[in-house]
């Protein structure tokens, strides 16, 4: 047997909660893993695993164990990096999810950046507003909007993301220009929702102090974020999106401004990672790199915190 890989593949066991994933994930016959458990646990003499035909949970020895193979193969992963030229070059397959807009408007564009940078990297980059497990989909990192609540992610914070409110000329011309974020109630809006919750983000507005949250009806919500660009330029109603995303589209007058006194509260960008996951040259460059890419930025860049409204949060996954 051996031991080093037994150990990372009960480390993907438990990790994902199945021998059938843990052997996708590590692209194993789901028979050798089952062997490699069994000859770890005669090995041990204890029993790390129970396991029923619905679930595999771990043992009080098996926990024990896992902190230490978890720590175990960092330490081993941390002297071949030492002693590897990969420490000055990363090299291997990178998968990072990151929400639609901020991927297709920030990252893809200064990807070639980063490739030149780092040659052997392989990237597989996930677009998408739902939020991911990254334990359960194997993804290494993932850039995340709004406050962090799952206490099993190691989170850096790496910026800050704008709203604005928005219509089409065409819009404005046919429905007029609201004065007030009450006056919305009486307008066609474009509502978010949740990809994950199935609910709709109420919009949230603060102007010296005073702050208004309303549920505004609407004919059409839309849980990705490029989407709900197009139909506030398809003049389908009145949008609240991240700034980065409208900006080049107000310059150029397809879309304009609506409210610009009231503003909706911004949102912390985090890097996260699992927590007993080592953090590999790879992934800690790629940390680094979008860490420089968003102090650059001038939407991005990251600025004092202001507090965060429950719609804000709501919203976050719309970045």
């Amino acid at each position: 047997m051996n031991k080093l890989q037994a150990m990372e593949v009960f480390i993907q066991v438990v990790d994902c909660g199945s021998f059938t994933r843990a052997a996708e994930m590590l692209d194993l016959p789901k028979a050798t893993v089952s062997t490699l458990i069994q000859s770890l646990e005669s090995a041990l003499a204890v029993k790390l695993l129970h396991r029923t035909t619905r679930q595999v949970m771990i043992t009080s020895d098996g926990a024990a164990y896992y902190e230490r193979c978890v720590q175990i193969l960092s330490d081993v992963r941390d002297a071949e990096e030492s002693l590897s030229r990969h420490r000055l070059s990363p090299s291997g397959r990178l998968r990072v999810d990151t929400p639609t807009g901020l991927s297709s408007e920030i990252l893809v564009p200064a990807l070639p950046g980063f490739f030149e940078r780092y040659p052997d990297i392989t990237l597989e980059l996930g677009s998408t507003d739902r939020p991911v497990d990254l334990v359960e989909e194997g993804v290494d990192c993932a850039v995340r909007g709004g406050e962090l609540v799952d206490p099993n992610l190691i989170a850096r914070r790496i910026g800050v993301i704008n709203f604005v409110t928005c219509a089409s000329p065409d819009y404005i011309a046919r429905y007029g220009m609201p004065q007030h974020p009450r006056d919305l109630e009486r307008h066609r809006c474009v509502n978010y929702f949740s990809a994950r919750t199935g609910k709709i983000a109420k919009w949230d507005f603060t102007r010296d102090g005073e702050r208004i949250e309303v549920a505004l009806a609407g004919q059409i919500a839309l849980n990705d974020s490029n989407a709900y660009v197009h139909a506030g330029l398809a003049g389908l109603g009145i949008i609240m999106m991240t700034d980065y995303l409208l900006a080049g589209h107000i310059a150029a007058g397809r879309i304009v401004p609506v409210l610009p006194e009231w503003r909706m509260d911004p949102l912390p960008v985090h890097v996260v990672y699992p927590q007993n996951r080592h953090l590999s040259a790879k992934v800690r460059v790629f940390v680094e790199w979008i860490s420089e890419l968003f102090a650059n930025h001038p939407h991005l860049r990251l600025q004092a915190p202001r507090p965060q409204a429950q719609a804000a949060q709501t919203a976050a996954q719309a970045v």
